[in-house]
């Protein structure tokens, strides 16, 4: 896995997300398409929540692990082996998982800078962080430091199918 690789990735994906972002006024950032649907600000809380607190975080438990190595499961190995999530749209059942609408534009600019800039920051140590040392993911199995960390780069761009179809309906 080549993590240098990965960053350069994301940087592209964040920028993409920074630039298209100037095209929303905060009534289409906020705009639910139907009753449980996520708006396009969601989308952009969500991609910077889930870096900073689930994979950044989880990467750190993996440079603190003494434990034994976990394993990925089915669907993880399934995910890793084809480098991406499968284009399947996936509903979130619980409101708990459900992201709140975003205060201003300004916000999701500010919260992908510092995706960028943590990921940057922890880019080089996960070198030093053991294979074998591992931490649980909902859905995939045990992960190591840098699976966590390329799966934060697959996640934003698994998320670009749905800013797409948003897209869509917000701008015609």
């Amino acid at each position: 896995m080549n993590t240098k690789q990965s960053l350069e990735q994301l940087e592209e994906l964040v920028d993409l997300y920074t630039q298209q972002l100037e095209r929303y006024d905060m009534d289409q950032l906020t705009r639910t398409p139907e009753e449980g649907e996520w708006s396009l600000g969601q989308v952009y809380v969500h991609l910077i929540q889930s870096s900073l607190y689930m994979q950044l975080r989880q990467i750190e438990a993996c440079r603190e692990s003494r434990g034994a190595a976990g394993v990925k499961n089915e669907q993880g190995q399934a995910v890793f082996a084809l480098g991406a999530f499968p284009p399947i749209r996936i509903r979130v059942i619980s409101e708990a998982h459900t992201p709140s609408q975003p205060e201003s534009k300004i916000q999701l600019a500010d919260g992908l800078k510092e995706v960028v800039r943590r990921m940057r920051e922890v880019e080089p140590v996960l070198e030093q962080i053991p294979a074998e040392h591992t931490a649980p993911h909902p859905r995939l199995g045990e992960l190591n430091a840098k699976e966590w960390y390329v799966l934060t780069v697959m996640h934003f761009r698994h998320h670009l199918r749905q800013k797409e179809r948003l897209d869509a309906l917000l701008l015609g």
